[in-house]
């Protein structure tokens, strides 16, 4: 099964309308997010919970990592570039955080409220070499904007 952005934008919209508790948010987006494609192994946000650092907030599949310096990682990378990291092959990123071993590829995107402020970053994971896309991305940060910068 692979995702259809369109459809899944749509069904976050109807979800998320009205909500504007951000925990609330995440967990949705997480949740829709994870089940729409089999290449999504684990998916979930960091949050930004005092400057320079991320601590997990909602995911789905196995354990994250608790807490992320935005000196380390790819996910540490997105919020202190506050640029999508799109890594085909986690071993060959320079800092990876091996959370879990079976991660091959990683996709990660900076979250950003309506001020313009990064308050997360929505990090997917793929035990699959590889498995994403600029359409992936750019798919994934529209629904984010749509959903934290209104």
């Amino acid at each position: 099964m692979t995702v259809d952005y369109a459809q899944l934008a749509k069904a976050i919209a109807a979800l998320t309308e009205g909500e504007t508790d951000e925990v609330a948010l995440m967990a949705t987006v997480t949740c829709e997010v994870h089940h729409s494609d089999d290449r999504f192994n684990w998916t979930g946000f960091y949050r930004v919970t005092e400057p320079d650092l991320l601590k997990i907030g909602p995911y789905q599949g196995g354990h994250g990592c608790l807490v992320i310096p935005f000196s380390r990682g790819v996910c540490g990378a997105a919020a202190r570039t506050q640029e999508v990291q799109l890594v085909a092959d986690v071993d060959a990123f320079p800092g990876h955080i091996a959370c879990a071993s079976s991660t091959r590829s990683e996709l990660v995107l900076p979250v950003f409220d309506a001020q313009g402020e990064v308050i997360a970053v929505f990090d997917i994971d793929s035990d699959l070499p590889d498995a994403f896309t600029q359409a992936d991305a750019d798919g994934l940060a529209s629904i984010l904007r749509d959903v934290f910068a209104r």
